[in-house]
């Protein structure tokens, strides 16, 4: 009896020691942005949603004027949103990437996202999207885009046009259509499940 309760101790260590391994999992996820009218603000909230959504991700949520270098440090995945400004990053958006040191490959390997907020279609949301990528790639950060390729480069949302060109029955009680909050939910989603997965 006490050869086959060995036995069985033997066989269930490795799998205890496993599940220990994977309890200690836990990815920083960063989310930042700047909103001035409060939409961006709304896409931000529903990436962190999406983040805390996933097992061993913790999520900070903050605004560029409340965040820090020492944030990004901190983080092992950043996702950054801006609202577009003629097809280009907001002004204090831009100031904070511009913050981030690229000497001593500081930033080399965290995960990086982009989500944005634009006037209508072909505002720029994209090209947007592209320069927050663009810095994420100088900085020799891994660029982590949407969960389909409906969303590749990340999540936008269009929150001063109806896509469609129809009038809508029901006025959206939100500031960005639920549509696009659930794209950012899922960019969220991705981003964090792909840090704990990377986490140490």
């Amino acid at each position: 009896m006490r050869k086959v309760a060995m036995l069985c101790l033997l066989v269930l260590l490795p799998v205890l020691a496993l599940g220990q391994n994977a309890e200690q999992k836990k990815a920083n996820v960063l989310v930042v942005y700047y909103s001035a009218k409060g939409h961006t603000r709304a896409m931000a909230e529903a990436v962190a949603k999406g983040a805390r959504s996933v097992e061993g991700a913790t999520v900070n949520l903050l605004s560029v004027a409340d965040a820090k270098v020492s944030d990004v440090f901190a983080a092992d995945a950043v996702i950054v949103g801006s609202p577009v400004y003629k097809a280009n990053v907001a002004p204090p958006v831009q100031e904070f990437i511009n913050s981030w040191p690229i000497k001593d490959n500081a930033l080399r390997d965290k995960l990086g996202a982009a989500f944005v907020t634009g006037s209508g279609i072909s505002a720029g949301e994209e090209l947007t999207q592209m320069d927050i990528i663009h810095a994420m790639l100088v900085c020799q950060m891994i660029v982590v885009g949407g969960p389909n390729a409906q969303q590749p480069l990340g999540a936008s949302a269009i929150v001063g046009e109806n896509p469609s060109g129809k009038a809508n029955e029901e006025k959206e009680q939100s500031l960005v259509p639920e549509y696009y909050l659930k794209k950012g939910e899922a960019l969220g989603a991705r981003v964090a499940q792909l840090a704990v997965r990377m986490a140490k």
